[in-house]
C-alpha cells in the first residue's frame, strides 16, 4: 500500500480534488464519504452506488483504513477505552463515555502532549509527534464501528465529540481542522457544531487565527486563577498568559454560533494547591467579564503525581463560592478512574521526543 492514497488522510476538499484527478465529478467525494463514516464501509465492492469501473479504478489506488484496537477495556460505570495502534509501537487512547441517552467520546489529537501540565498523566508521557487525519478522525470511526454506524438524524452512535484526550489540539491544526469538518459534514458523522469541542490548554495566537474560520465549541483549560500558579502548572502560561489567553477566547466565542455566546472553563481541582475559598474569589473576578461556565475536576490521581484529589467538601465550597458569584458550575463526576480513563489520566505509549516537541511548538 505504500503508493496508495488512504482515503481518511483526505479533508473534504482533498477528497473532491482527488476524485476529480480520477476524472470524476465533485460528487463521487460525498457518496465515498457516505460509505465511509455513515456505513462503516472500506471494501470499494461494497460500494453499490459507485460504477465497477471506478471501483475497480479506487482498489488499484486508494484504500481506506483507521488505527486498529489493540486493547478494549470496560469500566464499571460504563465508560469504554481503547488504545490503538498507530505505528512504531506507539498506541493513543481514546474514550467513549455513555450518559443519559448520549455518547461522548473522548479523542487524541498527538501521540503524547508537548505542554507538558505537571498534573497530566498524558503529559508526564513526553511527547512524539502529530496525528494524522486518519488517526484522529479513525478514532471516531472505530467507536462508531464498536457501537454501530447509522445515518439516521435520529440516533448517532457517537453524539458527542471532545478533543479532550492525549495532546494540545491546537499544535495539531491542519489535521484537527479537517476532523472537525467531516464531523460537522453532512456527509460524514453530521453532528451538530455545539456536540464537537475543541479543548485547549491557550494557544493564544493559533485560536485567534482560526476564530470565524471554524465554528466548534470551545473549552479552555484554566487552572488557575493567576499568572504565578498557572505557570507552574501549565509552563505554556510562560509564553501566553492569562489575559492573552482570555483575550483570545474572547475574540473566539464573538465569532461562533457553536459557543451560544459561552466558554467553557476547565479547572482541575488539586488539594491545597488552587482549591481554596480565596482562590475560588479570584477566579470569579478574574472571569466576571468573560461570559463562561465553570467546569471543576477534582483530580484523578495516576502513578505519575503527587497531587491529591481534594475532599468533596472542598469542592462543594468552591462551587458554592462561585455560583454566589452568579456563575454557572458544573462538577464533572468522575468516570472510569478504574481504568485509568478518567480527565489527565490518558497515558498511551509513547516513544518520547521532547527535543522535536519544544522545536514544534516554537514553530507556532
Amino acid at each position: 500500500m505504500e503508493n496508495k492514497v488512504n482515503l481518511m488522510d483526505l479533508s473534504i476538499e482533498e477528497m473532491k480534488d482527488f476524485c476529480v484527478s480520477l476524472g470524476e465529478k465533485p460528487f463521487r467525494a460525498q457518496q465515498l464519504m457516505r460509505w465511509i463514516y455513515q456505513f462503516g464501509v472500506t471494501d470499494f465492492d461494497l460500494m453499490t452506488n459507485i460504477k465497477k469501473d471506478l471501483r475497480a479504478r479506487l482498489k488499484e489506488c486508494c484504500f481506506i483504513k483507521a488505527p486498529e484496537v489493540v486493547t478494549e477495556q470496560k469500566s464499571r460505570d460504563g465508560t469504554v477505552k481503547w488504545a490503538l495502534d498507530i505505528g512504531g509501537g506507539q498506541l493513543v487512547e481514546t474514550v467513549l463515555i455513555p450518559e443519559d441517552g448520549r455518547n461522548t467520546l473522548c479523542i487524541s489529537t498527538q501521540v503524547g502532549c508537548p505542554v507538558g501540565c505537571v498534573f497530566c498523566r498524558t503529559g508526564a508521557s513526553g511527547f512524539n509527534r502529530n496525528l494524522k487525519l486518519s488517526e484522529i478522525i479513525g478514532q471516531v470511526w472505530r467507536a462508531a464501528s464498536c457501537v454501530g454506524f447509522s445515518n439516521n438524524e435520529e440516533h448517532k452512535p457517537i453524539s458527542n465529540v471532545v478533543m479532550m484526550g492525549m495532546g494540545e489540539p491546537l499544535y495539531n491544526l491542519k489535521p484537527v481542522l479537517s476532523a472537525c469538518e467531516l464531523l460537522l459534514s453532512d456527509y460524514a458523522f453530521a453532528l451538530s457544531k455545539r456536540r464537537v469541542t475543541i479543548s485547549t490548554s491557550g494557544v493564544a495566537p493559533v485560536l485567534n487565527s482560526i476564530a470565524g474560520k471554524i465554528d466548534v465549541a470551545l473549552a479552555l483549560s484554566l487552572h488557575a486563577p493567576d499568572d504565578e500558579l498557572r505557570s507552574k502548572l501549565i509552563p505554556l502560561n510562560d509564553k501566553y498568559n492569562i489575559a492573552e489567553v482570555l483575550d483570545a477566547v474572547r475574540n473566539y466565542i464573538s465569532k461562533s454560533n457553536a459557543n451560544c455566546g459561552k466558554v467553557t472553563i476547565e479547572y482541575v481541582l488539586l488539594d491545597g494547591v488552587n482549591d481554596s475559598l480565596d482562590q475560588a474569589k479570584a477566579l470569579g473576578k478574574l472571569l466576571s467579564d468573560l461570559p463562561c461556565k465553570i467546569n471543576l475536576i477534582p483530580f484523578n490521581p495516576h502513578e505519575a503525581s503527587e497531587y491529591r484529589k481534594p475532599s468533596g467538601n472542598r469542592v462543594e465550597r468552591f462551587a458554592r463560592e462561585l455560583m454566589e458569584m452568579g456563575f454557572t458550575v458544573m462538577k464533572r463526576s468522575t468516570r472510569g478512574d478504574d481504568i485509568a480513563a478518567a480527565c489527565g489520566q490518558l497515558a498511551g505509549q509513547v516513544k518520547n521526543r521532547l527535543k522535536t516537541a519544544a522545536i514544534e511548538a516554537k514553530r507556532i
